[in-house]
């Protein structure tokens, strides 16, 4: 009883066996087969080569969402080059709420404004990149994949011997994260019951000239690599009183990434600039005010990858579909070639019946059948 319940169960499974053996006395094998064989492995294998670089391959996922963090402070990370004394000009932050935020973190350092052959390349170079990252959006996303390896953003060293003209202002300050306006302008900044004032009444008009160039300025954490919107900007001003304004708009950006996890900082800029003439109604300060806004937006910047799963299944379709078209195309090629000659066949020996020349034999009853199809 029990054997006969085992063939019972190896036959069930025999019938639902969905690849059935051909023996192999029934197999033909052809040389077109063959043919065909070899150039569907090739282009299997190609395929699947390719397949493997897409799935090693990388792209960035973007995502919005309600910035709910005010409580934090916004790092603001500065490198100006202004073409003044840096005992004649001062910088600080003014917030909307009237809250100055000391300048304690920012050092002035005498340099020469003029840049070496080396320097202006450098500086040229990275304004090549900017006016690409401009016109190409994806840009951004090779800098967030890249970003531990790039450090274009390093300051070159003043090695020159001419007279020290210009001040280096470089350092970090940390702000509310409210709307606010930091200035460089003329004197160094006091406090003062209601803001604050800076002691420019000391300095000459004549030596007022507010050239600048930004070798850097970005909002939040520091990351090697990442180019900011205002990096390598150079203004370069002939009249004496003039002020330059940036009006920035700042997004929070959280980068996630395989090679770092930072909170950062993008921001978009507009840029105005006039001349300070009080006889032709042109009034106002001279200087350079960067007044900044904070978005309530915040971007999620995610490295994602494909999942293996889904470079299987691909890597399946491939093969499987390669597979079976080839073998279809060779089906449908294998029965018109069968045709063709079934009817030179077939028009040979009609030609010969007719002239009597000599005695033919009747074509094969296959192509009678396939003609007859």
């Amino acid at each position: 009883m029990r054997r006969l319940t085992k063939k019972k169960a190896l036959n069930l499974v025999k019938e639902l066996d969905a690849f059935p053996k051909v023996p192999e006395s029934y197999v033909e094998s052809t040389a077109s087969g063959g043919t065909v064989s070899l150039i569907a492995f090739t282009f299997m294998a190609a395929l699947a080569f390719l397949e493997f670089f897409v799935y090693r391959d990388t792209w960035m996922k973007y995502e919005y969402e309600v910035d709910k963090d005010f409580t934090s402070k916004l790092r603001i990370n500065v490198d100006i080059t202004v073409a003044m004394k840096c005992q004649y000009i001062g910088a600080d932050v003014l917030d909307l709420a009237e809250t100055m935020v000391a300048s304690d973190g920012l050092e002035y350092e005498p340099v020469n404004f003029e840049l070496s052959p080396q320097q202006r390349l450098w500086q040229l170079t990275l304004l090549h990149i900017q006016e690409r990252l401009r016109l190409e959006h994806s840009l951004q996303d090779v800098l967030f994949n890249k970003c531990v390896k790039i450090s274009m953003l390093i300051v070159p060293s003043e090695d020159s011997p001419a007279p020290l003209n210009a001040c280096r202002i470089h350092g970090h300050l940390y702000v509310n994260k409210v709307a606010g306006n930091f200035h460089i302008t003329v004197g160094k900044s006091i406090p003062h019951p209601r803001g604050h004032a800076h002691l420019a009444a000391l300095v000459s008009h004549d030596s007022f000239n507010f050239s600048h160039r930004i070798n850097h300025l970005s909002f939040g954490e520091m990351i090697p690599g990442i180019i900011s919107t205002l990096d390598g900007t150079e203004k370069v001003s002939p009249e004496s009183n003039h002020m330059f304004q940036y009006f920035i708009t700042i997004v929070p950006t959280k980068l996630n990434t395989y090679k770092i996890a930072a909170d950062t900082h993008q921001y978009s800029v507009t840029e105005r600039e006039r001349v300070i003439n009080h006889a032709l109604g042109s009034h106002g300060v001279s200087g350079i005010f960067m007044k900044y806004d904070i978005s309530s937006l915040m971007i999620r910047v995610t490295e994602q990858h494909m999942p293996l799963w889904q470079f299987l299944v691909r890597l399946c379709g491939i093969i499987g579909g390669i597979f079976s078209t080839t073998g279809m195309l060779h089906g449908v090629v294998g029965f018109l070639v069968d045709v063709i000659c079934c009817r030179l066949q077939m028009g040979i020996y009609r030609n010969l019946k007719l002239t009597g020349k000599f005695k033919q034999t009747r074509p094969s009853p296959q192509c009678e059948e396939l003609l007859a199809l």
